[in-house]
């Protein structure tokens, strides 16, 4: 995915920023950018690899060269970015975090129209900033071409504009990701984690709403262009997965949502009679650990940690770019506590179950070790959708999705047009289908989070929330 981070200052921001953009190292390992601007050095950028290593160590050297009160950083999961542009408005950098779904379509249309060229990557793909870049630049304003850009784009697209009197800060216009704005004495910053100024010295000053547009000077937070708190559509997994646990979106907490999910689903199991006989309660680290939490606190079985996580140079389990070799680096991760494994009933709570595979090799684990049963709980509903806003799954096929291979195998095309029932664990189907990914998955019982039950820990009207890997709905 990626994320963001930048500060409008009257003094040199660069420090804050590189701090800033750092905290976001969770959502993206490809590259990472910085940019700054001052009227002694002018533009100023670096970009850098950090697939292999953290984006603190590639960019220690730039904090010292680059300054400048007006800066922005990224993390990236696709281009490389920020991106400088020269257009009819001056020279200003771009920054965009999402997924541009209808990008060759653009890329046709400017060039039909009169777009010179544009610069391809190595992919064959052209990048991101470059094609917001052209689009900001058939209007007569860059607020006008934002709001432009945000209107033709398919997909979801939060982007950054800096130029050499201030940022622009626009959301994306069905909200999928958020922008926050924090303050101090003497400026403003911009946040996708509204964790990241904390420790900065900046608090809270706004959300931005769907679609809005805002200008920050070291002086200013100006809303160039209104939002729509109806238009809001953002991505549940925000809370479910991808979120640091302190963060916060709409004024819910990511820890506080998992933890009481995990509530929820206990209580689910209670009352349906499914709460197993087990000696602890588990989570699958990092962020399956919170659910778990709640599901112990309100079930009453301890919780405890039969594995540890080795993440000191292997952070993520999708870091490398092979499925393979995320498989042998997820397997190297796993460090077990044989007291807490041999002999041990144990019930797991995961964020969710995508394609099953490192959970499968998860379970063979636990059992090599000793386990006499092993439980599952998904913190989310079957995921049905490949996501097409934000990729989050990096499916390339909705048929790698576990839950879409066990419905073609029992009924072929036709179970597309019964979705909704496989996913309610209530219906005949939706047994089978839990049952089945139970015995593929080698468990002793599975079970899913309801869709309710994920909005109900959210605690937002479901018509604002992105539910579209789970129900197919836009």
């Amino acid at each position: 995915m990626g994320g963001f981070f930048g500060a409008a200052s009257e003094r040199d921001v660069v420090t804050d920023v590189f701090f800033g953009t750092d905290y976001h190292s969770h959502l993206g390992t490809r590259r990472g950018g910085m940019t700054a601007f001052s009227k002694e050095k002018g533009f100023q950028r670096a970009i850098h690899s950090i697939e292999n290593s953290p984006f603190r160590t590639k960019f220690e050297d730039d904090v010292v060269s680059m300054k400048g009160g007006l800066c922005i950083g990224c993390i990236s999961d696709t281009d490389p970015q920020p991106i400088l542009m020269r257009s009819k408005h001056g020279l200003f950098a771009v920054c965009s975090v999402g997924i541009i779904r209808n990008a060759k379509e653009l890329m046709e249309e400017l060039l039909d129209a009169g777009c010179a060229s544009f610069e391809a990557m190595s992919s064959g793909n052209i990048n991101s900033g470059d094609l917001i870049g052209a689009l900001i630049a058939q209007k007569n304003t860059i607020t006008d071409g934002i709001r432009y850009a945000q209107e033709r784009i398919e997909g979801t697209m939060n982007l950054v504009v800096l130029t050499e009197d201030g940022i622009l800060c626009a959301r994306d216009k069905r909200g999928r990701l958020p922008i926050i704005i924090g303050k101090n004495e003497e400026g403003y910053c911009f946040s996708l984690e509204s964790f990241a100024f904390q420790k900065l010295g900046y608090y809270f000053h706004k959300e931005l709403k769907a679609g809005e547009i805002v200008k920050l000077t070291p002086k200013s937070c100006e809303t160039v262009c209104p939002g729509k708190d109806e238009d809001l559509k953002i991505c549940s997994f925000m809370w479910t997965y991808y979120g640091y646990p302190n963060a916060v979106y709409e004024g819910v907490t990511v820890e506080t949502m998992r933890t009481r999910n995990g509530e929820i689903m206990a209580e689910n199991d209670i009352r349906a009679g499914r709460l197993p006989d087990v000696d602890y309660v588990c989570g699958v680290p990092d962020s399956g650990t919170p659910h778990a939490i709640g599901y112990a606190n309100r079930s009453g079985i301890p919780f405890a940690r039969p594995f540890i996580k080795y993440t000191p140079t292997w952070p993520r389990s999708f870091m490398p770019t092979t499925q393979s070799l995320r498989n042998q680096v997820a397997k190297m991760k796993l460090i077990p506590v044989h007291e807490l494994i041999e002999g041990k009933r144990l019930l797991f709570v995961d964020d969710s179950i995508v394609r099953g595979t490192q959970m499968r090799e998860t379970v063979e684990f636990l059992y090599e070790n000793g386990a006499k049963e092993v439980h599952m709980r998904s913190a989310c509903p079957p995921i049905m959708y490949g996501c097409k806003y934000l990729n989050f799954s990096r499916s390339t096929s909705e048929m790698e999705l576990i839950a879409r291979q066990v419905i073609d195998a029992f009924e072929g095309p036709e179970g597309i047009q019964h979705l909704d029932e496989y996913s309610d664990s209530e219906t005949e189907r939706g047994r089978k289908l839990r049952d089945e990914i139970c015995r593929r998955l080698k468990l002793t019982s599975l079970e899913f989070q309801s869709l309710p039950g994920t909005v109900r820990a959210i605690g937002l009207e479901q018509c604002k929330l992105c539910t579209y890997c789970w129900d197919g709905k836009e």
